[in-house]
């Protein structure tokens, strides 16, 4: 895929918001420096922002529906007041380790397949971007472009497996943004 996306998949956890470990508390969202302007950028662009979370600290009983949700409308309060906005939110509430396999905790695509068909979007022209190998894999079985932000909580493992699916990686959100709309000649392994 070389032109724009026509919608794109972000993970929340350490692509937009600071990853905190389960976090439960609205007090705990922190955006990324920066991460508020990139999606702004996308929603200027009029293209969807679809946020596909894996949420397993919900299956460990960690915390709850509830707190998710008070995490989930402080951060799209915080993206607000920068102008930027998600269009939808999907999560995962399960780990293999408390509720047994599961079809939709990344890599699994059955979240991003139910936002595809929501959305009435062709696969091939998405985009998936986490910082995590996990958040987009799906770009290799369902089709369109992943790009992978380095995080502190990108692996070395996470880094090979996105190497060897030949799916390109970015500093930061905003860099990501930049390869996505043709803005940047790094558009190799960062």
């Amino acid at each position: 895929m070389t032109r724009r996306p026509v919608a794109v998949f972000l993970d929340r956890d350490g692509t937009v918001m600071e990853d905190a470990h389960y976090i439960k508390s609205p007090d705990q969202v922190r955006l990324i420096p920066g991460a508020a302007a990139a999606v702004k950028r996308i929603n200027d662009a009029k293209i969807p922002v679809i946020v596909v979370t894996n949420q397993s600290g919900i299956g460990r009983g960690m915390f709850t529906v509830k707190d998710y949700e008070a995490v989930k409308t402080r951060f799209e309060s915080l993206l607000a007041r920068e102008g930027a906005h998600v269009d939808a939110s999907y999560y995962c509430p399960d780990h293999p380790s408390a509720t047994g396999p599961s079809k939709c905790r990344k890599p699994a695509t059955q979240m991003f397949e139910e936002a595809i068909r929501d959305f009435k979007l062709n696969p091939a022209d998405v985009a998936y971007v986490g910082d995590r190998w996990r958040d987009v894999a799906a770009s290799k079985k369902l089709g369109g472009r992943g790009i992978m932000i380095a995080s502190h909580m990108t692996t070395e493992e996470d880094r090979r497996k996105a190497e060897e699916d030949g799916i390109k990686t970015a500093p930061s959100l905003q860099e990501a943004v930049d390869m996505l709309f043709g803005l940047t000649e790094k558009d190799g392994p960062a």
